[in-house]
């Protein structure tokens, strides 16, 4: 089977709203979500929690979501949350 790949860039200004844009993409995606967080440099509770929201829905999908671009700082962050684990993370 084809894995049918959405791609999503997140800025640091709407990122709540790019991450619940991502979840509707979770019905057509097969396979793998890609959300691009290169423009994104911090990340705060909304964001965090947004996240943890769309992890949910594709974990329910079973829709692998790859995070590309993640600076250090955001991860350390998605690390001390516990969120780190369920992302998988590319250049």
């Amino acid at each position: 089977m084809a894995t049918i790949a959405a791609w999503v860039k997140i800025d640091e200004e709407c990122a709540v709203e790019r991450l619940q844009e991502a979840g509707e993409k979770l019905d057509s995606a097969e396979g793998e979500v890609m959300l691009d967080f290169s423009s994104l440099r911090r990340i705060d509770p909304g964001v965090l929690k947004a996240m943890l929201e769309f992890a949910n829905k594709a974990d329910d999908k079973a829709v692998r979501v790859v995070l590309r671009g993640v600076s250090v700082d955001v991860y350390k962050v998605l690390k001390l949350v516990k969120l780190s684990s369920r992302f998988s993370f590319a250049n």
